[in-house]
């Protein structure tokens, strides 16, 4: 057995060329620990299993048709932790009640967490009255300039 592993370094236009390789070097199976490439994967093989570990909902996705009979060749485990972010911010405004506004960092670079993440915990911000920054980076040096701005507001509480 031989493993052959492949990363996009958050890069994610990268993957088709990837997942276009493991099928050249004729793979027996495909794991992805990422939405997006677990995507690519999908859209290059209809043959090849694929497995898949994600923190969204892989039936929202389109990835498979249930999570109990995933059909196709795409199975795996999802940790559904999207669901979570409301949770996360009523606890934080639990802690700080009197803040009013709070700030959601996202990587717009994986568009399939950070739409349902921005959608659920806007959502809840409304809900709760507090104000919400969506803050966005996908690399180290983003997050490094994003988390220097929110510091320049000091009035917003980062989630």
């Amino acid at each position: 057995m031989a493993i052959e592993a492949r990363w996009a370094e958050a890069h994610f236009d990268r993957l088709p060329a990837l997942v276009a390789d493991l099928i050249r070097r004729q793979a027996k199976v495909i794991v992805t620990d990422t939405t997006p490439a677990a995507l690519a994967a999908k859209a290059a093989t209809t043959t090849i299993p694929i497995v898949f570990a994600l923190s969204t909902d892989p039936v929202a996705l389109g990835l498979v048709s249930s999570l109990d009979r995933p059909g196709g060749n795409l199975t795996g485990a999802t940790r559904l932790s999207v669901g979570l972010g409301p949770k996360r911010l009523q606890l934080a405004h639990e802690m700080l009640p009197a803040a009013t506004s709070m700030a959601l960092l996202v990587n717009p670079a994986n568009p399939a967490i950070a739409e349902p993440e921005r959608t659920a915990v806007g959502a809840a911000a409304r809900t709760l009255g507090i104000e919400l920054h969506v803050l966005e980076a996908g690399e180290e040096r983003g997050i490094d300039q994003v988390f220097a701005a929110a510091l320049q507001r000091r009035s917003v509480r980062s989630l």
